[in-house]
């Protein structure tokens, strides 16, 4: 299956959990934060502005980004957990 989101939506595939501590120490599955990065793997066309011309997307596919910690909707393709957000919903974009 294949998801194209729409609008000003971009689809991000979440970086694993943290499992380790920096020390060695494993962390609870239970206490695991939902991770905050990911990785871009589609976009949308962009939102319309109020004279019905597409807005350009500050991100692209196969960025590396941070987005908000409970934004964007979980959802399941082809058995790999994903998030379906808005753009606004990204705060940065991780460059090297």
């Amino acid at each position: 299956m294949t998801l194209k989101p729409l609008g000003d939506r971009v689809l991000v595939k979440p970086a694993p959990k943290e499992e380790k501590t920096a020390t060695g120490l494993y962390i609870s599955s239970g206490a695991q934060e939902k991770p905050q990065r990911g990785e871009v793997i589609a976009v949308g066309a962009g939102k319309l502005d109020d004279n019905g011309n597409r807005m350009t997307m500050d991100v692209k596919v196969g960025d590396q980004v941070f987005y908000g910690k409970f934004g964007g909707n979980e959802v399941k393709v082809d058995g790999e957990d994903l998030l379906l957000l808005r753009v606004d919903d990204i705060y940065a974009v991780i460059e090297d």
